[in-house]
Parts: C-alpha cells; sequence; structure tokens
C-alpha cells in the first residue's frame, strides 16, 4: 500500500556498511528516477552511481550529516552507507532543474525501501571538493547526494509536541525520533 511505503520511507543516517548494494540495484532505482515527472520533460538530470570502496569513502568525507544533532559527526565506520546515487544537473540540456531532482530523489527512495534499503537525501555536500574527488565537469550542477544501504536505526514518527519543535532527536537507545505537524495544521481553510 503507498501509505505504508511512504510512511516506511524515512531519512535513515546508520547503515549496515556490510550490507553492500549492487550496481544493478542501483541502475533499478534510477530507472524508477528516469519514469518520473520532468519539467516541460527536459530530463536534464544524470546520475552518478557508487557502491565500492574508495569511492565511497571520497564521497562520505564531502557530505554533512544531521544538522540538528550537533553532538553527532554523521555514521562512524561499519554504519555508513553501501551505496550513493548522485544527482546532477546538465546545464547543457537546462540552466533550472526546478524540482526535477526532489521529484526523482523522492522516487529512488521509494524504490529503495520496496527493496528493503534505507536512504538520506543530502543537500548539505561540499560540491567543490566532491567535484574535484569524483573529477565531475563543470557542464554538471551537483544537485543532491543520495546515501543507501541497509538501516542500521529505528525511526518513528510523532506527533510535534505542545512547545512547536519540529526538530528530530535521539533518545539514550539511539531510536531516531521525527515530530510531524498534524494534518489539520497542514491544510488551510480560506474564505
Amino acid at each position: 500500500m503507498l501509505k505504508e511505503l511512504v510512511r516506511n520511507t524515512r531519512s535513515y543516517r546508520r547503515f549496515v556498511e556490510a550490507h553492500t548494494v549492487s550496481r544493478e540495484t542501483l541502475r533499478e532505482l534510477v530507472a524508477l528516477a528516469r519514469l518520473s515527472a520532468s519539467g516541460a520533460n527536459r530530463q536534464p538530470l544524470k546520475f552518478l552511481l557508487a557502491a565500492e570502496e574508495p569511492t565511497n569513502a571520497e564521497i562520505f568525507a564531502t557530505l554533512g550529516w544531521a544538522g540538528y544533532l550537533v553532538d553527532w559527526d554523521g555514521p562512524q565506520p561499519g554504519e555508513r552507507p553501501a551505496a550513493y546515487i548522485i544527482i546532477l544537473g546538465d546545464t547543457e540540456i537546462s540552466a533550472n532543474f526546478g524540482v526535477d531532482h526532489g521529484i526523482a530523489a523522492q522516487s529512488i527512495m521509494l524504490g529503495a525501501t520496496e527493496r528493503g534499503l534505507g536512504g538520506c537525501i543530502l543537500a548539505s555536500i561540499q560540491r567543490d571538493a566532491l567535484r574535484a574527488a569524483l573529477k565531475i565537469p563543470d557542464r554538471y550542477e551537483i544537485l543532491l547526494v543520495l546515501a543507501l544501504g541497509k538501516p542500521a536505526e529505528e525511526v518513528i514518527i510523532e506527533p510535534v509536541g505542545a512547545d512547536g519543535d519540529i526538530k528530530y532527536w535521539r533518545d539514550e537507545a539511539g531510536v531516531h525520533h521525527v515530530p510531524k505537524r498534524a494534518l489539520d495544521e497542514l491544510i488551510l481553510d480560506l474564505p
């Protein structure tokens, strides 16, 4: 059911690093993005796939993890992503990528969840360092990095508390809590 697939597609930041993700699986996930909507059907997105060391380590070094968890530097060795998909915008096709990369990223994440994987969509990227490390030509704008693997953490959705705080947090057992606003708070009834 779609509702359960969406509910289970969370931002995971800790993985079973030893659980490999094949390049074929990454290709299948990008195939879902290929079928997704694209503004004016320009289809300007390109995808770099990584599922092996040392490329994974080079990508990992350029990423910022979980801004609200100020005392956490990101996944430790053994709990890092097993694979990455880097979403690029081809500036020779379009100068503006609109929301295409967001649509593509969500399609990929839904497909990952369906396959028993999890991931995190990252925009906190040291783009110049990533470009240099992977020798990405200037014509490609680095839009997002998707970290993928078998989740090694539990993520719980809960209502936003009375204080209105929407910051995610981890409890003493390492369970990741994500407050979500109530549906009635999101829907406006305008006159």
